[in-house]
């Protein structure tokens, strides 16, 4: 599994990128069928003086998680974006599971 982490805009320290990446790692706790994750943080602040961070999640099958925040700390907009992917990959497993365990899968209710 990649971790990749880019900056827009300038140039991220190479302390933060390597604690973006380790974070990025943790994902993989939730789904281990992830094959890449892209982490951008957009450095340009507007008129609120807030970055952006956007993390990309690729799995198998060509499923992709996004999440994106921001916030005047890149650690905090990292955290609840990748809380976000969280949600989304949580869902997602929800949903398989329950596809499989669904009595009435495959139409096999034709006795009622």
């Amino acid at each position: 599994m990649q971790v990749t982490v880019s900056a827009r805009h300038g140039h991220l320290g190479d302390d933060i990128q390597q604690q973006l990446k380790e974070k990025g790692e943790k994902l993989l706790h939730f789904f281990n069928r992830l094959t890449m994750i892209e982490v951008t943080v957009d450095l340009h602040k507007e008129h609120d003086g807030k970055l952006k961070v956007e993390i990309i999640a690729t799995a198998e099958h060509k499923h992709e998680f996004v999440g994106r925040d921001e916030d005047t700390d890149v650690m905090h907009a990292f955290n609840r974006a990748a809380a976000h992917v969280k949600q989304q990959i949580t869902h997602y497993k929800d949903k398989i599971q329950d596809h499989r365990r669904d009595a009435d899968y495959g139409g096999n209710n034709a006795a009622t």
